[in-house]
């Protein structure tokens, strides 16, 4: 079990050098269709940063193949924006007056004569026309025909050690389409693809905890190891269960009834029914009713290997167990991608969205600022805002690898978690102590030393950060109103004088060390599939925690939709509903100490002792009021019972 978010697209530090999403993107509007000529209109974002001058490899081969999505503005995209804010604020008139998926495809959505006129001219330029959505039209073709289609040249680039392609020149749309392309995606080819924010093997490969535990925090101290912080420690937790983190939460008596759950990630676990069914009668959580757990999977699935398919079954499990555990009456609908692209992952969202499957919908997955391109922010944008004014909110964890700096060498936040439309979720430390009673949090953010080899002493004490909540300020999207005077100037205009979205939100439980113990089916060394427990951690544990209390929050509303949640979260700052999180709360050094099977399942190869040292996440802080580890804090006891309606 790795402690650091894996990463399958190339870590290039290219956040400096991103262009600003000014205002459009952070209120909705589609980035600027200024006049590139009299007959078109510039697609702002659509020439990625790395296709430069100086990495330029000559024209792309005019017989090569493209394949591209071109996304619809609809008929009043600044309109959608609009209301998606106001219908988003709980000091808007317009507050909670949500529309349905028809309502707001009639009248944000594009009008058949818009999609015909794009067809026709994307078929004009020699371009075949593979799919129509209510978002895009997809294209397939040769270069010569996408560089006549879009007004570009399309040239190779070196990126990295590889070569990909990409548009010399910002690629535009006919200003007779009168603004009906939002933009287009593909005509660069660079991977575009998400991992999953988790701390989990694949069911191939088996992974158990070694003892000694703490069956609660403090419940057993390693009382032969090394002091650290200048007293004995205790042993990590074996790992908590639903019944901890809805008292640590202030779940009270909510279940989340009658309120729907969406989780997405890539492909599907074949053993979720089975794993998530015994979990639950192994922990005292409410068996699952029949059709309470529902899957909309696509109808085939592709970049297999590429993707590790099986690396996502884990998160699939994680994540269903945990909004269950939490929100045990709550109805639950996996949407699982067809790959880890993103093309497949918003084509999952947009489900959501169209068909209006769920109200609150939990995303633990995403990639590094630097590799999002501002066509595909537009793009996630959209539908995030169709989703907001339909009173559906999403959640995605905020990363693993606190500021990016050990994993990337340049401080970054995490997309989609960076977008001004989401909900991100960070990380903490989880202190439940006897009679579950919550003790304190501090950030997740870990460094380990391992015992010396005399056993009386942890060696280069407190070690190097292995992971964090991840943090920061986005180097790309605009200050949102709603974190303005919450927000500290310091974080805010850390890139930008006129200030920057500021990630995360809100936080829950993500810390491994002091993590939720999950059960999946896992291949043994003996070749045989057995269902087995561990504990785990990562945002992508805080993440569905969140969704799940928001459920229990949904229900306290009276089953009304929260929607998107960020003007809420934010006009609660301040009050008894949130625990302040900070890294030092019983005022000195916090740490666990951790026995691992060095082979990862039992003792043959021998164990590994660590300490584990807590609230160390990189350059990030968790500090009284707002911070970039854990936003505004997370819920406690008065934060569910605060939708109340009154």
């Amino acid at each position: 079990m790795s402690t650091n978010r894996a990463r399958t697209r190339a870590a290039t530090s290219l956040a400096a050098t991103l262009p600003m999403l000014a205002g459009a993107l952070v209120l909705g509007i589609p980035a600027a269709h200024a006049a590139d000529s009299p007959a078109r209109d510039t697609l702002a974002g659509t020439r990625p940063a790395w296709a430069t001058a100086k990495a330029d490899k000559g024209a792309t081969a005019d017989s090569s193949q493209v394949s591209a999505r071109v996304y619809l503005a609809g008929r009043d995209a600044s309109g959608l924006a609009a209301y998606a804010k106001a219908v988003s604020d709980p000091a808007s008139p317009s507050y909670g007056k949500y529309l349905t998926a028809a309502q707001a495809q009639k009248r944000y959505g594009a009008t058949a004569a818009q999609v015909s006129a794009v067809k026709s001219w994307l078929r004009s330029a020699g371009l075949t026309v593979t799919g129509v959505t209510a978002h895009y039209v997809s294209v397939t073709g040769e270069v010569a025909a996408a560089e006549k289609a879009f007004g570009t040249s399309l040239h190779n680039y070196a990126k990295g050690a590889k070569t990909y392609r990409a548009p010399a020149r910002t690629a535009s749309a006919p200003a007779g389409l009168d603004g009906a392309v939002l933009t287009v995606t593909g005509l660069d080819n660079a991977p575009h693809k998400a991992s999953h924010d988790d701390q989990l093997p694949g069911p191939t490969g088996l992974f158990k905890n070694s003892g000694p535990f703490s069956s609660y925090y403090g419940s057993k101290t390693a009382s032969t190891l090394p002091d650290a912080y200048g007293g004995k420690i205790p042993y990590a937790v074996e790992g908590y269960t639903g019944k901890q983190l809805r008292a640590a939460y202030g779940a009270g008596t909510r279940t989340g009834k009658g309120v729907r759950v969406a989780i997405t990630d890539a492909y599907a676990s074949p053993t979720i029914a089975y794993d998530a069914q015994t979990y639950a009668k192994k922990h005292g959580d409410a068996a699952w009713k029949t059709g309470q757990l529902s899957q909309v999977l696509p109808k085939k699935y592709t970049r297999t290997e590429e993707c590790d398919a099986s690396g996502w079954y884990g998160e699939e499990t994680l994540d269903v167990e945990a909004v269950h555990a939490v929100a045990p009456a709550a109805n639950v609908t996996y949407v699982g991608a067809a790959s880890c692209y993103d093309d497949d992952l918003l084509d999952s969202l947009s489900k959501i969205v169209d068909k209006h499957l769920a109200d609150i919908v939990s995303n633990s997955w995403g990639d590094i600022e630097a590799n999002q391109t501002p066509d595909l922010a537009a793009a996630y944008d959209q539908v995030f805002q169709f989703g907001a004014v339909e009173g559906i909110g999403f959640y995605f964890s905020s990363g693993d690898n606190g500021d990016e700096v050990a994993n990337t060498g340049t401080k970054q936040v995490d997309t989609p978690a960076n977008s001004a439309w989401v909900t991100a979720v960070g990380g903490t430390s989880l202190a439940v102590g006897k009679g579950d009673t919550y003790l304190w949090e501090t950030g997740w953010g870990t460094e380990k030393a391992t015992l010396s080899a005399d056993g009386t002493s942890w060696t280069n004490f407190p070690g190097a950060f292995t992971s964090g909540a991840g943090g920061g300020t986005s180097a790309t999207v605009a200050e949102p109103s709603y974190q303005r005077g919450v927000v500290p100037d310091a974080l805010a205009k850390a890139n930008n004088a006129a200030g920057n979205r500021v990630v995360p939100d809100i936080s829950a439980i993500a810390d491994p060390n002091t993590g939720f113990k999950v059960g999946q089916t896992q291949t043994f060394p003996d070749g045989t599939e057995q269902y087995s427990e561990y504990r785990i951690g990562g945002t992508s544990l805080a993440a569905p925690v969140i969704a799940a209390v928001q459920a229990l929050a949904q229900e306290a509303r009276g089953g009304k939709a929260i929607g998107f949640a960020n003007p809420a979260i934010y006009a609660k700052y301040g009050s008894k509903a949130y625990h302040d999180v900070t890294d030092t709360p019983t005022g000195k050094g916090l740490a666990v100490a951790r026995v691992d099977f060095v082979n990862g399942y039992d003792a043959t190869d021998g164990l590994t002792t660590s300490v584990r040292s807590l609230g160390k996440d990189s350059s990030l802080s968790a500090v009284k009021g707002y911070d970039d580890v854990t936003g505004v804090g997370t819920p406690a006891n008065g934060y569910v019972e605060s939708y109340r309606r009154k």
